[in-house]
C-alpha cells in the first residue's frame, strides 16, 4: 500500500490545487515532508465508518468515493474525490471516529500524513490552524449548498449542477475544466437520492439538448458554459 516514491514528487501538481497553492510555502513544505505515498487498487478500502482518526489525505490520481451503507444495505454516496483534493480534515478537528467509507473506485495514488504529525505541525505553528479551517470551511459551504438546491432546483437541475462541479472539479483546478467526467450512471443515481433508471432518463434529456455525451462508463461535457445556465436557470421545482 505504501510507495517508495517522495511526496515531494507531488508538489507542483498539488499546486493546482486551490487550497494547497494558497498555503505558506512554509506549510507546504511542512506537509510534504510529513508524508507518505500510498497506492491504493480498485475498490480498496481506505478507511472504514467508526475507524479511528488517521490524518489527512490528497488524492494525487484516481479516485476516492465517500459514502455510507447502512444496516439495512442501503447505500448513500456522498461524492467521488478526484485530484488534487484533500480529505479527512473533519476528524482535525473534533477528534471523532470517521463518519464515512471511503474507497478507491479506480487504481489510486494518494499522500498521506498521520494524524500524530499533524498535531506536531500544529503544536509548533499554531498559525496553521486557520488554514486547515478554511479547507474545513470550504467543504461546509459545499454541503450549504447542495442542502439549498434540494429546495430550490428540480431534479434534474441538480444532475446538471453536480456534472458542472465535476467538470470544474469542485474549484480544485484554476482555470481549467475536465470534458469526459469518468462516472457511472449508478453512482450519480446513489449521490442524487434517485433510480438508476430516473438518472438515464435525466442524462438523455440534457444530451437531446447537446448539452452533454453520454460514452461507455463516462459523460462527456458539451457545453459546459450552457450545462451550467441550465442548472440555474430559475423555474417552478418539481
Amino acid at each position: 500500500m505504501n510507495g517508495k516514491e517522495p511526496a515531494q514528487t507531488y508538489q507542483n501538481f498539488l499546486r493546482s490545487g486551490s487550497w494547497f497553492k494558497s498555503l505558506p510555502d512554509s506549510l507546504q513544505k511542512a506537509l510534504l515532508d510529513a508524508s507518505v505515498v500510498l497506492h491504493l487498487k480498485s475498490g480498496q478500502l481506505l478507511f472504514a465508518q467508526g475507524d479511528s482518526a488517521q490524518g489527512l489525505f490528497a488524492v494525487t490520481s484516481g479516485a476516492i468515493s465517500i459514502g455510507r451503507q447502512r444496516e439495512d444495505g442501503k447505500e448513500a454516496l456522498l461524492t467521488l474525490l478526484e485530484s488534487p483534493n484533500w480529505f479527512g480534515e473533519i476528524t482535525l478537528f473534533d477528534r471523532m471516529d470517521r463518519t464515512h467509507n471511503a474507497f478507491a473506485v479506480s487504481d489510486s495514488v494518494l499522500i498521506h500524513i498521520s494524524g500524530e504529525k499533524l498535531d506536531q505541525i500544529l503544536e509548533n505553528e499554531p498559525r496553521y490552524w486557520q488554514n486547515f479551517g478554511q479547507l474545513l470551511t470550504s467543504k461546509m459551504r459545499m454541503m450549504m449548498n447542495q442542502a439549498e438546491d434540494l429546495a430550490l432546483r428540480t431534479t434534474v437541475q441538480r444532475l446538471a449542477k453536480r456534472l458542472v462541479s465535476f467538470a470544474e472539479s469542485f474549484d480544485s483546478h484554476q482555470d481549467r475544466s475536465r470534458r469526459v467526467i469518468q462516472i457511472q450512471q449508478d453512482q450519480l443515481a446513489l449521490m442524487l437520492n434517485i433510480t438508476r433508471q430516473t438518472t438515464n432518463q435525466m442524462l438523455k434529456d440534457l444530451e437531446r439538448q447537446a448539452l452533454i455525451k453520454l460514452v461507455y462508463g463516462a459523460i462527456e461535457i458539451i457545453d459546459l458554459e450552457g450545462l451550467r445556465n441550465f442548472s440555474d436557470h430559475l423555474s417552478e421545482k418539481k
